[in-house]
């Protein structure tokens, strides 16, 4: 992707306090945010990325909203409709290319989400799967209207949509943290402040103010 190639990056988060409801560990709740503001730190770190985030979570949406994106009411319809969401939410933007992509990698970076969005942007329609192959973490449309089928196996249902497979990026942005093991290897990788934080205190277990996602 060029500097100067624009996308729409649609980042759903669910939040607090029902993400992450596999993720069994102390603190739950304040870890699930700190995923998040770590995901919308590295896209707003993304020149060319123009981030759109959709959550009912009032703390993500304060610091979502000082960090620059936009922010859009998760109506708890689902990740598919929140997405969806997102794409009419972006149209003020205007015919640009759009991108839906994970709320839960915590060790994602903006060098990983730039490479992912470069290898897609190869392709009419592609998407980035999970490590294991069989999930999705960023959808890519250069047409801008994309057609989300995230959920149990989504990477097959958006290959049968048309979508290209793009692998080669780096781990850190096919890392979605849904349960213990993933925490862990996303720990090796290297994790945001803010999950690096929640993590040092413990996996906090009370809810995060804004100066401390700030």
């Amino acid at each position: 992707m060029d500097e100067d190639l624009e996308c729409v990056v649609i980042v759903p988060v669910q939040g607090a306090p029902h993400g992450k409801s596999r993720l069994t560990v102390p603190g739950r709740a304040g870890l699930s945010r700190a995923f998040a503001a770590d995901t919308i730190d590295a896209v707003i770190r993304v020149p060319s990325a123009h981030l759109v985030v959709v959550t009912p979570d009032p703390v993500l949406t304060r610091y979502a909203r000082a960090a620059g994106a936009l922010v859009v009411l998760d109506t708890g319809a689902g990740l598919n409709a929140a997405v969806a969401a997102g794409m009419a939410a972006g149209v003020p933007f205007g015919a640009l290319p759009m991108a839906a992509m994970l709320g839960d990698l915590p060790a994602v970076t903006p060098e990983a989400v730039r490479s992912g969005l470069m290898q897609c942007a190869g392709h009419e329609r592609a998407f980035v799967p999970d490590l294991a192959g069989t999930g999705t973490v960023l959808l890519w449309s250069r047409d801008g209207r994309l057609q989300p089928a995230f959920g149990p196996g989504s990477a097959a249902a958006h290959e049968a949509f048309g979508y290209v497979r793009c692998e080669r990026v780096p781990s850190h942005l096919r890392l979605d943290v849904d349960v213990r093991a993933d925490l862990a290897v996303a720990i090796e990788l290297g994790c945001g402040r803010h999950t690096a934080a929640a993590l040092a205190a413990g996996a906090l277990s009370h809810p995060v103010s804004h100066e401390g996602l700030g």
